[in-house]
Protein backbone atom coordinates (compact mmCIF):
# COMPACT_ATOMS: atom_id res chain seq x y z
CA UNK A 1 0.00 0.00 0.00
CA UNK A 2 1.63 3.19 -0.95
CA UNK A 3 2.39 5.13 1.94
CA UNK A 4 0.88 8.58 0.89
CA UNK A 5 -2.48 6.53 1.26
CA UNK A 6 -2.21 5.57 4.42
CA UNK A 7 -1.59 9.21 5.62
CA UNK A 8 -4.34 10.82 6.97
CA UNK A 9 -6.08 14.15 4.96
CA UNK A 10 -4.24 17.56 6.32
CA UNK A 11 -7.51 19.78 7.00
CA UNK A 12 -7.51 23.36 6.07
CA UNK A 13 -6.74 26.08 8.70
CA UNK A 14 -9.54 27.96 10.32
CA UNK A 15 -9.95 31.13 8.55
CA UNK A 16 -9.14 33.04 11.72
CA UNK A 17 -5.57 31.91 11.96
CA UNK A 18 -4.83 32.84 8.37
CA UNK A 19 -5.64 36.46 9.23
CA UNK A 20 -3.60 35.88 11.70
CA UNK A 21 -0.29 35.06 9.85
CA UNK A 22 -1.32 37.83 7.64
CA UNK A 23 -1.41 40.40 10.27
CA UNK A 24 1.95 39.60 11.64
CA UNK A 25 3.36 39.31 7.68
CA UNK A 26 2.24 43.13 7.46
CA UNK A 27 3.75 43.49 10.21
CA UNK A 28 7.33 41.86 10.19
CA UNK A 29 7.21 44.08 6.51
CA UNK A 30 6.53 47.28 8.50
CA UNK A 31 9.43 46.84 11.13
CA UNK A 32 12.06 45.61 8.05
CA UNK A 33 10.71 49.27 6.20
CA UNK A 34 11.54 51.35 9.28
CA UNK A 35 14.92 49.38 10.14
CA UNK A 36 16.15 50.04 6.53
CA UNK A 37 14.57 53.50 6.59
CA UNK A 38 16.45 54.15 10.05
CA UNK A 39 13.43 55.52 11.66
CA UNK A 40 13.90 52.49 14.05
CA UNK A 41 17.49 51.86 16.28
CA UNK A 42 15.94 49.33 19.18
CA UNK A 43 14.08 46.46 19.10
CA UNK A 44 11.63 45.31 21.88
CA UNK A 45 10.62 41.27 21.59
CA UNK A 46 8.81 39.71 23.71
CA UNK A 47 9.72 35.87 25.10
CA UNK A 48 9.31 33.28 27.61
CA UNK A 49 11.95 35.80 29.95
CA UNK A 50 10.01 38.91 28.75
CA UNK A 51 10.67 41.66 27.03
CA UNK A 52 14.34 41.93 25.65
CA UNK A 53 15.38 45.21 23.77
CA UNK A 54 17.80 44.63 21.28
CA UNK A 55 19.99 47.91 19.88
CA UNK A 56 21.01 48.17 16.13
CA UNK A 57 24.47 49.27 16.28
CA UNK A 58 25.04 50.44 12.86
CA UNK A 59 25.72 53.94 11.09
CA UNK A 60 23.11 55.29 12.17
CA UNK A 61 23.05 54.81 15.80
CA UNK A 62 26.50 56.00 15.80
CA UNK A 63 26.00 59.14 13.80
CA UNK A 64 22.94 59.86 16.42
CA UNK A 65 25.07 59.28 19.10
CA UNK A 66 27.19 62.08 17.95
CA UNK A 67 24.08 64.64 17.10
CA UNK A 68 23.25 63.93 20.62
CA UNK A 69 26.71 64.75 21.97
CA UNK A 70 27.13 67.77 20.49
CA UNK A 71 27.85 71.09 21.98
CA UNK A 72 25.88 72.76 19.61
CA UNK A 73 22.08 72.73 19.14
CA UNK A 74 21.21 70.53 15.84
CA UNK A 75 17.77 70.45 14.01
CA UNK A 76 15.93 68.96 11.00
CA UNK A 77 13.20 71.18 9.55
CA UNK A 78 10.71 71.06 6.88
CA UNK A 79 10.85 74.06 4.48
CA UNK A 80 7.41 75.64 5.83
CA UNK A 81 10.32 74.93 9.20
CA UNK A 82 8.95 72.30 10.99
CA UNK A 83 10.75 70.98 13.23
CA UNK A 84 11.40 67.37 12.76
CA UNK A 85 14.38 66.13 15.20
CA UNK A 86 16.13 68.44 17.45
CA UNK A 87 18.93 67.52 19.45
CA UNK A 88 18.96 67.86 23.44
CA UNK A 89 21.02 70.79 22.97
CA UNK A 90 18.83 73.05 20.81
CA UNK A 91 16.48 72.10 24.00
CA UNK A 92 18.96 73.64 26.26
CA UNK A 93 19.21 76.78 24.59
CA UNK A 94 15.76 77.36 23.98
CA UNK A 95 15.20 75.93 27.46
CA UNK A 96 11.88 73.99 26.55
CA UNK A 97 11.17 69.69 26.99
CA UNK A 98 12.55 68.45 23.71
CA UNK A 99 9.18 66.89 22.99
CA UNK A 100 7.56 70.05 23.06
CA UNK A 101 10.31 71.43 20.30
CA UNK A 102 10.09 68.72 17.82
CA UNK A 103 6.99 69.25 15.35
CA UNK A 104 7.01 72.51 16.51
CA UNK A 105 7.86 75.43 14.24
CA UNK A 106 11.61 76.79 14.39
CA UNK A 107 9.99 80.42 13.51
CA UNK A 108 8.83 80.70 17.03
CA UNK A 109 12.32 80.59 18.39
CA UNK A 110 12.72 83.74 16.01
CA UNK A 111 12.13 87.40 16.23
CA UNK A 112 9.85 88.84 13.65
CA UNK A 113 12.52 90.58 11.75
CA UNK A 114 14.94 87.10 12.01
CA UNK A 115 11.89 85.60 10.50
CA UNK A 116 11.44 87.27 7.36
CA UNK A 117 15.69 86.78 7.19
CA UNK A 118 14.89 82.75 7.41
CA UNK A 119 11.93 82.72 4.60
CA UNK A 120 14.91 83.34 1.56
CA UNK A 121 17.56 81.34 2.76
CA UNK A 122 15.56 78.45 3.38
CA UNK A 123 14.40 77.86 -0.27
CA UNK A 124 18.46 78.57 -1.37
CA UNK A 125 19.57 76.42 1.29
CA UNK A 126 17.89 73.65 -0.56
CA UNK A 127 20.60 74.15 -3.34
CA UNK A 128 23.69 75.03 -1.03
CA UNK A 129 24.26 75.93 2.57
CA UNK A 130 24.54 79.25 4.50
CA UNK A 131 24.92 80.65 7.63
CA UNK A 132 23.10 83.94 9.16
CA UNK A 133 23.60 85.14 12.63
CA UNK A 134 20.04 85.69 14.62
CA UNK A 135 18.90 86.26 18.03
CA UNK A 136 17.44 82.93 19.53
CA UNK A 137 14.68 83.77 21.83
CA UNK A 138 13.92 81.21 24.60
CA UNK A 139 10.33 80.15 25.94
CA UNK A 140 11.07 81.84 29.36
CA UNK A 141 11.81 85.38 27.58
CA UNK A 142 15.48 85.25 27.52
CA UNK A 143 17.98 85.81 24.31
CA UNK A 144 21.12 84.21 22.60
CA UNK A 145 23.09 85.45 19.89
CA UNK A 146 23.86 82.39 17.61
CA UNK A 147 25.22 81.72 14.11
CA UNK A 148 22.93 79.20 12.10
CA UNK A 149 24.58 76.78 9.47
CA UNK A 150 22.12 75.80 7.09
CA UNK A 151 22.78 72.85 4.67
CA UNK A 152 20.22 70.63 3.14
CA UNK A 153 19.68 67.02 3.65
CA UNK A 154 18.39 64.34 1.86
CA UNK A 155 14.76 63.89 1.58
CA UNK A 156 12.28 62.33 3.67
CA UNK A 157 9.95 59.02 3.07
CA UNK A 158 7.40 61.07 2.11
CA UNK A 159 9.47 62.55 -0.43
CA UNK A 160 9.86 65.96 1.36
CA UNK A 161 13.32 67.94 0.94
CA UNK A 162 14.61 69.00 4.42
CA UNK A 163 17.45 70.92 5.88
CA UNK A 164 19.70 70.22 8.74
CA UNK A 165 20.57 73.20 10.56
CA UNK A 166 23.35 73.69 13.68
CA UNK A 167 22.66 76.59 15.91
CA UNK A 168 26.10 77.78 17.60
CA UNK A 169 26.10 79.86 20.54
CA UNK A 170 27.90 83.22 19.99
CA UNK A 171 27.38 84.23 23.85
CA UNK A 172 31.13 83.62 24.78
CA UNK A 173 32.32 84.85 21.50
CA UNK A 174 30.39 87.76 21.42
CA UNK A 175 31.69 88.61 24.93
CA UNK A 176 35.65 88.34 23.74
CA UNK A 177 34.59 90.52 21.53
CA UNK A 178 32.96 93.20 24.10
CA UNK A 179 36.06 93.19 25.55
CA UNK A 180 38.87 93.50 22.85
CA UNK A 181 36.84 95.95 21.52
CA UNK A 182 36.55 98.00 24.74
CA UNK A 183 40.44 97.13 25.15
CA UNK A 184 41.10 98.77 21.46
CA UNK A 185 39.19 101.94 22.75
CA UNK A 186 40.80 102.20 25.88
CA UNK A 187 44.06 101.86 24.08
CA UNK A 188 43.16 104.84 21.49
CA UNK A 189 41.91 106.53 24.28
CA UNK A 190 45.00 106.38 26.00
CA UNK A 191 47.15 107.24 23.05
CA UNK A 192 44.95 110.27 22.73
CA UNK A 193 46.07 110.93 25.76
CA UNK A 194 49.78 110.43 24.79
CA UNK A 195 49.40 112.25 21.44
CA UNK A 196 48.02 115.38 23.53
CA UNK A 197 50.75 115.35 26.03
CA UNK A 198 53.91 115.34 23.31
CA UNK A 199 52.42 117.94 21.04
CA UNK A 200 52.26 120.04 24.34
CA UNK A 201 55.67 119.77 25.51
CA UNK A 202 56.73 120.16 21.00
CA UNK A 203 54.35 123.39 21.64
CA UNK A 204 55.71 124.53 24.87
CA UNK A 205 59.42 123.48 24.71
CA UNK A 206 60.66 122.52 21.04
CA UNK A 207 58.96 125.23 19.47
CA UNK A 208 59.81 128.20 21.67
CA UNK A 209 63.72 127.22 21.56
CA UNK A 210 63.74 127.05 18.23
CA UNK A 211 61.53 130.17 18.04
CA UNK A 212 64.44 131.68 20.57
CA UNK A 213 67.25 130.37 18.05
CA UNK A 214 65.49 132.10 15.54
CA UNK A 215 65.24 135.57 16.93
CA UNK A 216 69.24 134.81 18.44
CA UNK A 217 70.22 134.62 14.93
CA UNK A 218 68.34 137.48 13.67
CA UNK A 219 69.93 139.55 16.24
CA UNK A 220 73.23 137.94 15.27
CA UNK A 221 72.72 138.94 11.71
CA UNK A 222 71.67 142.48 12.48
CA UNK A 223 75.24 143.04 14.76
CA UNK A 224 76.88 141.71 11.81
CA UNK A 225 78.79 144.31 9.46
CA UNK A 226 79.20 144.35 5.69
CA UNK A 227 83.16 143.18 5.98
CA UNK A 228 81.32 140.23 7.80
CA UNK A 229 79.94 138.51 4.45
CA UNK A 230 80.52 134.64 4.74
CA UNK A 231 79.28 134.49 8.43
CA UNK A 232 76.85 136.91 7.52
CA UNK A 233 75.79 134.36 5.05
CA UNK A 234 76.11 131.52 7.36
CA UNK A 235 74.07 133.06 10.03
CA UNK A 236 71.22 133.88 7.28
CA UNK A 237 71.25 130.28 6.37
CA UNK A 238 71.13 129.09 9.75
CA UNK A 239 67.89 131.36 10.49
CA UNK A 240 65.77 129.57 8.19
CA UNK A 241 66.76 126.29 8.66
CA UNK A 242 65.83 126.82 12.43
CA UNK A 243 62.55 128.80 10.97
CA UNK A 244 61.95 125.84 8.37
CA UNK A 245 62.26 123.10 11.86
CA UNK A 246 60.07 125.51 14.24
CA UNK A 247 57.00 124.98 11.21
CA UNK A 248 58.02 121.82 10.78
CA UNK A 249 57.82 120.86 14.66
CA UNK A 250 54.46 122.69 15.33
CA UNK A 251 52.48 120.83 12.21
CA UNK A 252 53.40 117.50 13.88
CA UNK A 253 52.17 119.19 17.00
CA UNK A 254 49.21 119.81 15.50
CA UNK A 255 48.78 116.54 13.77
CA UNK A 256 49.22 114.55 17.41
CA UNK A 257 46.42 116.98 19.04
CA UNK A 258 44.77 119.79 16.79
CA UNK A 259 44.33 122.55 19.38
CA UNK A 260 42.21 124.12 16.60
CA UNK A 261 39.60 121.51 17.08
CA UNK A 262 39.51 122.89 20.67
CA UNK A 263 39.52 126.17 20.09
CA UNK A 264 37.65 126.99 16.69
CA UNK A 265 35.37 123.69 16.35
CA UNK A 266 35.18 121.09 14.02
CA UNK A 267 34.96 123.04 10.63
CA UNK A 268 38.15 124.77 11.00
CA UNK A 269 39.99 121.61 11.78
CA UNK A 270 38.97 119.78 8.86
CA UNK A 271 39.44 123.28 6.49
CA UNK A 272 43.37 123.59 8.34
CA UNK A 273 44.28 119.62 7.79
CA UNK A 274 42.99 119.56 4.19
CA UNK A 275 45.00 122.83 3.23
CA UNK A 276 47.84 121.51 5.22
CA UNK A 277 47.47 117.96 2.89
CA UNK A 278 47.14 120.19 -0.38
CA UNK A 279 50.23 122.58 0.40
CA UNK A 280 52.35 119.49 1.63
CA UNK A 281 51.46 117.39 -1.63
CA UNK A 282 50.18 119.89 -4.68
CA UNK A 283 47.03 117.39 -4.82
CA UNK A 284 43.91 120.29 -5.34
CA UNK A 285 40.94 119.63 -2.61
CA UNK A 286 38.16 121.09 -2.15
CA UNK A 287 36.37 121.40 1.17
CA UNK A 288 32.41 121.93 1.56
CA UNK A 289 31.23 122.22 4.93
CA UNK A 290 27.90 123.21 6.53
CA UNK A 291 28.08 124.69 9.44
CA UNK A 292 26.52 121.92 12.08
CA UNK A 293 23.92 123.24 14.66
CA UNK A 294 23.99 120.90 16.09
CA UNK A 295 28.01 120.02 17.57
CA UNK A 296 29.04 116.27 18.35
CA UNK A 297 30.77 115.16 21.07
CA UNK A 298 34.49 115.62 21.83
CA UNK A 299 35.07 112.10 20.99
CA UNK A 300 32.96 112.32 17.55
CA UNK A 301 34.66 115.48 16.62
CA UNK A 302 37.77 113.87 17.41
CA UNK A 303 36.93 110.80 15.23
CA UNK A 304 35.81 112.55 12.13
CA UNK A 305 38.97 114.90 12.26
CA UNK A 306 41.18 111.74 12.70
CA UNK A 307 39.38 109.41 9.88
CA UNK A 308 39.63 112.62 7.74
CA UNK A 309 43.72 112.77 8.18
CA UNK A 310 44.02 109.03 7.83
CA UNK A 311 41.57 108.93 4.01
CA UNK A 312 43.72 112.05 2.85
CA UNK A 313 47.18 109.84 4.31
CA UNK A 314 45.99 106.76 2.12
CA UNK A 315 45.07 109.17 -1.14
CA UNK A 316 48.85 110.70 -0.38
CA UNK A 317 50.22 107.08 -0.55
CA UNK A 318 48.05 105.32 -3.10
CA UNK A 319 45.80 106.66 -4.66
CA UNK A 320 47.75 108.69 -6.91
CA UNK A 321 44.55 111.70 -7.27
CA UNK A 322 44.79 115.35 -8.76
CA UNK A 323 41.46 116.27 -7.02
CA UNK A 324 40.06 115.45 -3.83
CA UNK A 325 36.92 116.95 -2.29
CA UNK A 326 35.80 116.61 1.67
CA UNK A 327 32.16 117.32 2.01
CA UNK A 328 30.71 117.82 5.50
CA UNK A 329 26.72 117.74 6.47
CA UNK A 330 23.99 117.38 8.73
CA UNK A 331 21.64 115.26 7.37
CA UNK A 332 18.80 114.37 9.73
CA UNK A 333 19.99 113.14 13.24
CA UNK A 334 23.61 111.82 11.64
CA UNK A 335 26.68 114.06 10.69
CA UNK A 336 28.06 112.85 7.72
CA UNK A 337 31.31 113.06 6.55
CA UNK A 338 31.86 112.11 2.26
CA UNK A 339 35.29 111.73 0.70
CA UNK A 340 36.46 111.31 -2.60
CA UNK A 341 39.22 111.46 -4.95
CA UNK A 342 39.65 110.97 -8.88
CA UNK A 343 42.66 108.39 -8.24
CA UNK A 344 43.45 104.66 -9.84
CA UNK A 345 40.84 103.35 -7.10
CA UNK A 346 41.40 99.45 -6.08
CA UNK A 347 39.00 96.32 -5.50
CA UNK A 348 38.69 96.23 -1.47
CA UNK A 349 38.03 92.55 -1.18
CA UNK A 350 41.16 92.43 -3.37
CA UNK A 351 43.23 95.12 -0.84
CA UNK A 352 42.10 93.19 2.46
CA UNK A 353 43.86 89.90 1.10
CA UNK A 354 47.35 91.86 -0.05
CA UNK A 355 47.72 93.77 3.11
CA UNK A 356 46.84 91.28 5.94
CA UNK A 357 49.11 91.54 8.60
CA UNK A 358 50.26 94.80 7.98
CA UNK A 359 50.32 97.21 10.68
CA UNK A 360 48.22 100.78 10.05
CA UNK A 361 45.04 102.27 11.05
CA UNK A 362 43.54 101.12 7.83
CA UNK A 363 39.84 100.86 6.72
CA UNK A 364 39.67 98.56 9.82
CA UNK A 365 40.90 101.02 12.07
CA UNK A 366 38.59 103.96 10.55
CA UNK A 367 35.88 101.42 11.27
CA UNK A 368 36.59 100.89 15.03
CA UNK A 369 37.00 104.41 15.70
CA UNK A 370 33.31 104.86 13.98
CA UNK A 371 32.08 102.29 15.77
CA UNK A 372 33.47 103.54 19.18
CA UNK A 373 31.05 106.66 18.82
CA UNK A 374 28.15 104.50 17.11
CA UNK A 375 28.85 105.53 13.59
CA UNK A 376 29.66 103.29 10.62
CA UNK A 377 31.80 103.66 7.11
CA UNK A 378 31.38 102.89 3.60
CA UNK A 379 33.72 102.73 1.36
CA UNK A 380 33.45 102.60 -2.57
CA UNK A 381 36.27 102.21 -5.25
CA UNK A 382 36.60 101.32 -8.83
CA UNK A 383 39.88 100.61 -10.39
CA UNK A 384 40.68 103.47 -12.74
CA UNK A 385 38.03 105.88 -11.24
CA UNK A 386 38.97 106.59 -7.77
CA UNK A 387 37.45 106.09 -4.23
CA UNK A 388 34.69 107.40 -2.20
CA UNK A 389 34.97 106.98 1.70
CA UNK A 390 31.34 107.72 3.57
CA UNK A 391 30.97 107.97 7.09
CA UNK A 392 28.33 108.92 9.46
CA UNK A 393 27.88 109.25 13.08
CA UNK A 394 24.80 109.98 15.11
CA UNK A 395 24.24 113.35 16.94
CA UNK A 396 24.47 113.09 20.68
CA UNK A 397 20.34 111.12 21.27
CA UNK A 398 19.36 114.56 23.66
CA UNK A 399 20.57 116.96 21.06
CA UNK A 400 18.90 115.09 18.31
CA UNK A 401 15.60 113.93 20.68
CA UNK A 402 15.52 117.41 21.66
CA UNK A 403 14.75 119.62 18.51
CA UNK A 404 11.28 121.17 18.21
CA UNK A 405 9.41 121.64 14.43
CA UNK A 406 11.14 124.89 13.91
CA UNK A 407 14.65 123.62 14.96
CA UNK A 408 14.65 121.04 12.66
CA UNK A 409 13.19 122.74 9.41
CA UNK A 410 16.11 125.37 10.69
CA UNK A 411 18.82 122.20 9.86
CA UNK A 412 16.89 121.33 6.77
CA UNK A 413 17.03 125.16 5.13
CA UNK A 414 20.49 125.18 6.75
CA UNK A 415 21.34 121.90 4.86
CA UNK A 416 19.83 122.92 1.56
Amino acid sequence: MNAALERPASRPAPASELIEVHLRLAEAEAALRAIRSGDVDTLVVAGKLGPQVFTLQGAEHAYRLLIESMNEGALTLTTDKMILYANQCFAKMVKCPLKQVMGSSFRRFLSAEDRNTLRPLMMRTIRSGCKIQVRLHAVDGSQMPVQISFGPTARSGLNRATVGIVVTDLTEARRMENLLRALTHRVVQVQEDERGRVALELHDGITQLLCAIVFRTQALIASLSAHDGPAKSQAKKLRDIAGRTAKEVERISRNLRPSVLDQLGLVAALRNASADFSDRTGVAIKVVCTQLILQLTADGELTVYRILQEALRNVEKHARARHVTVDLTQPDAFVQLVIKDDGVGFDPDQSRVKRKGKSGLGLLGMRERANYVGGSIELKSVLRTGTELTMRIPLPTRAAGGLDRRQASAVRRGLD
